[in-house]
């Protein structure tokens, strides 16, 4: 009697077991299945800043070939505010699903190396898929301006200090920081007027609004070549190939370098499946002739990367913008 029931009882955990795994294997293989299948409906793609600025621009290069490949419309929405953490914050707290995606900037770094604190974790928070373009900022005054040069700037803005005004993308941007390195590096003091982004910085820049404009390529190349506006300078090392003739900050300001980037990333926990076929998708987008072509019209520098490889250059931005902001001994943003 004692040995039945002892075949009984292991019987019985056999069948529990088996009962168990196919349980398992029910809600798996949906969930594997969906990740293969990926994607199934239509993608966002979120940005922080205006409708027409640099970003905007280069997201809708990039998502109408991706659509494309992915066989799904690819939306890009702009939420502005805050140099890009409203929408960097928005993203964070999206599903990891593949559809909510991020458009990713240097302004990311900058934030993380600016602000006493974020909303999100700048690295944790984020699964990187790839980088795309590498670009420097520009800085530029009306055609009629009297400044021809940053050393004209700079001598200005000794004789009268606080006078001298600039835009910026908002508090903790890249334009934000560049004009602080200025002000820093040169010894004067200058007044900033922060901006959403779009093209309303370079309106307001024709119009006399304000003096100096530090913005991308992408906003401010077209209108150099038509001579609505003027460059000064390039915040690259040396001159960057779309403005050969514009001197680098460098020049009057040695060891002047700040290069940007904008990338595509999702929220943290994306599957593995899902962020390999976006980033293999993103790579051969990146490499078609016509996308290519017009990434360099904006003034930047085509280079795809590998998810990790985004992540140790994510994370060396920040730790290089964490230098810069303690030696400069810029204040911490609240």
């Amino acid at each position: 009697m004692k040995f039945k029931q002892m075949t009984f009882t292991k019987t019985m955990l056999r069948k529990i077991i088996t009962s168990f795994i196919s349980v398992l294997m029910f809600f798996h293989v949906p969930f594997t299945y969906s990740q293969q299948d990926y994607p199934q409906r239509p993608i966002s793609l979120v940005h922080g800043f205006g409708v027409g600025g640099n970003i905007d621009t280069v997201a809708r290069i990039v998502s109408a070939p991706l659509a494309q490949r992915l066989e799904q419309p690819i939306s890009v929405e702009s939420k502005t505010g805050a140099g890009g953490i409203i929408a960097d914050t928005f993203v964070s707290k999206a599903k990891p699903d593949g559809y909510t995606l991020l458009m990713m900037h240097g302004g990311h770094a900058i934030s993380a190396a600016t602000y006493k604190s974020l909303p999100y974790k700048p690295l944790e928070d984020f699964t990187p898929i790839s980088m795309l373009i590498q670009f420097p900022f520009v800085l530029t005054v009306k055609a009629d301006s009297p400044f021809n040069s940053l050393s004209d700037i700079i001598a200005a803005a000794k004789v009268k200090p606080d006078t001298i005004t600039y835009s910026t993308l908002g508090p903790g941007s890249t334009p934000h920081l560049i004009g602080e390195l200025i002000q820093s590096s040169a010894k004067v003091k200058m007044i900033s007027i922060p901006y959403r982004g779009g093209s309303t910085p370079l309106i307001d820049l024709v119009g006399g609004q304000f003096d100096v404009m530090i913005d991308s390529l992408t906003v401010s190349l077209p209108a150099i070549k038509a001579g609505k506006i003027r460059a000064i300078a390039v915040t690259s090392p040396s001159p960057w190939p779309a403005l050969l003739g514009t001197p680098p900050i460098a020049a009057t300001l040695p060891g002047f370098d700040v290069r940007s980037w904008h990338a595509i990333g999702a929220p943290k926990g994306l599957p593995r499946p899902i962020q390999d076929k976006l980033a293999r998708e993103i790579h051969t987008v990146l490499a078609m002739p016509s996308v290519k072509e017009k990434l360099e019209s904006t003034g930047a520098l085509v280079r795809p990367s590998s998810p990790e490889t985004m992540r140790d250059e994510i994370n060396e931005q920040i730790l290089k913008w964490k230098t810069v902001v303690n030696d400069a001994k810029i204040p911490l943003l609240e």
